[in-house]
């Protein structure tokens, strides 16, 4: 009886770190497509695309992203250093006159800042430091990517 308490012991314990080693909420980013929905900022203000399909990214699996933010396109890289964080690299993006309003020269900006990520009922949102503001994105449908 004591041998098997001590198996149960060791089972618990490796069940408990397996569980506080999984990432809840942030599943990989590698080879997902996703178009941005709105961001709302950390001093309330809130921005809804015109259109969905002009602000999108895909994450790489090699650690490439390809982005359209408005009427411009743009290539960059990506990790995620640990579940949950992610760091956008520099982006090399076009330079085309988007109309007057707009939200391209924000979305810019502010992508260096961008440090955390989850994915909850399918959506992923990605945060900015300093309770700056989230961004949320839908999955690009299949029939989309083509």
């Amino acid at each position: 009886m004591v041998g098997l308490s001590r198996e149960l012991k060791l089972a618990t314990v490796l069940l408990l770190a397996s569980c506080a080693s999984a990432p809840t909420g942030s599943p990989p980013l590698g080879g997902t497509s996703w178009q941005m929905v709105k961001f709302q900022g950390g001093d309330g203000q809130v921005l809804v695309p015109p259109d969905r399909t002009k602000y999108t990214l895909a994450f790489g699996e090699n650690g490439t992203l390809s982005v359209r933010v408005d009427c411009n396109r743009g290539r960059g890289n990506w990790t995620s250093p640990a579940p949950g964080q992610v760091r956008l690299g520099l982006l090399a993006v076009t330079r085309a006159m988007c109309p007057p309003d707009s939200p391209d020269s924000q979305i810019v900006r502010q992508w260096s800042y961008v440090r955390s990520y989850t994915v909850k009922e399918g959506r992923l949102y990605l945060s900015l430091l300093a309770d700056g503001g989230t961004y949320e994105f839908e999955p690009i449908a299949a029939e989309q990517r083509k």
